[in-house]
């Protein structure tokens, strides 16, 4: 019995069901789905190491894997969970005494002679930002199960990436509707930005926090360490960064009447943060890739809303990856135009010299 669908119909449907069956996975994953990004991120990171590893040292795979997997746990996730949940109770301490910030704002007002606001909206938005804040950080005390699932989820698909690393490869450069150089440089391009938007940006974001609790410590104020933990999240928005943490701490610092303390912090963020951080994004841009200022904004705008706190990185990654491949799109209709073009020239030619490998005569 002939099928009533034409064989381009039969094609548009098999597509268009891939597409919505995908959609329901992505759509049932739901918040989960920062998990698999996490372990496609760890994947590219740790691909150098795994190689050294496996391929030059001949370390067994699984040891070699799951040595990665408690690096990877210890080093990276375990200090931004702890991060995180130290800097949500701190927020929810100062929501509740809103005291200490109509103070500070008391204190600014009679220093700048500036009605900021009324107090019961200032009391108001902290209360409102606090709770957004929250919000966004993994919280271990209120979503147990669910940071169990992504943290599981996250190493079971980090463990078959690595394990069966040739046959994921293989199956990326066969199902990639691109050329097979094409992705190859498609690879390069997105192994830059992950280095460039996680590692260059973790490195320099540590850099950042630390220094700016060590000057806040240095010039006596008050919960420098929560104020690094602050700078060291902040650090991943650009331009803006650790500036909004030591520069309101120098001025409130002056308006307390200690001015020499205050100026010190501003005169370490203007000369020695500010310079540092812009010499260390110079240094990785070379070595990791370049990312625009505005890319890693929007990617925060964006993502920090889907991912919550895990934003910051996933966020400017994605908008990254985005940008990526539509120049490997651009690059490949270019080449297939350029391919056609060629094609027509050699019929042109052909038609002219009477078929292919036949010369004009050039008799008069």
């Amino acid at each position: 019995m002939n099928n009533i669908y034409t064989p381009r119909q039969q094609r548009i449907l098999l597509i268009a069901s891939l597409l919505i069956l995908g959609g329901f996975i992505i759509y049932g994953l739901g918040q989960y789905v920062s998990g698999i990004l996490g372990a496609g991120i760890l994947f590219v990171v740790f691909r150098p190491w795994f190689h050294y590893l496996v391929h030059k040292r001949r370390w067994n795979r699984v040891v070699a894997t799951i040595g990665l997997m408690i690096f990877a746990f210890f080093v990276i996730i375990l200090p931004f969970l702890v991060l995180s949940i130290m800097l949500v109770d701190r927020i929810q301490y100062y929501s509740r005494n809103t005291d200490q910030i109509l103070g500070l704002v008391q204190k600014l007002e009679k220093l700048t002679r500036i009605r900021i606001t009324d107090q019961n909206n200032i009391r108001s938005l902290v209360q409102q930002g606090a709770t957004w804040a929250s919000r966004q950080f993994p919280s271990v005390l209120s979503g147990l199960l669910d940071f169990i699932v992504i943290i599981g989820l996250l190493f079971f698909a980090m463990y078959f990436l690595f394990m069966e690393e040739e046959k994921f490869i293989k199956g990326l450069r066969r199902y990639l509707p691109f050329f097979p150089n094409t992705v190859d440089e498609l690879s390069e391009d997105l192994k830059n930005m992950v280095n460039a938007n996680v590692v260059g940006q973790a490195l320099v974001s540590i850099v950042q926090g630390v220094l700016t609790g060590l000057t806040l410590w240095i010039f006596g104020v008050p919960d420098a360490a929560f104020w690094g933990t602050v700078g060291f999240f902040m650090a991943f928005i650009p331009v803006l960064g650790t500036p909004l943490v030591w520069g309101p701490a120098g001025i409130i610092t002056i308006s307390q009447g200690n001015t020499t303390n205050g100026v010190g912090i501003l005169l370490v963020g203007i000369i020695v943060i500010v310079n540092i951080d812009n010499l260390l994004r110079i240094m990785l841009a070379k070595r990791m890739g370049d990312v625009h200022p505005f890319v890693t904004l929007a990617g925060i705008i964006i993502g920090v809303p889907i991912f919550g706190i895990l934003g910051l990185v996933i966020g400017p990654l994605l908008l990254s990856y985005f940008m990526v491949l539509m120049k490997v799109f651009e690059r490949q209709n270019r080449r297939i135009h350029q391919e056609a073009v060629n094609v027509r020239n050699e019929e042109a030619a052909e038609s002219v010299t009477g078929g292919p490998g036949v010369k004009p005569d050039a008799t008069p």
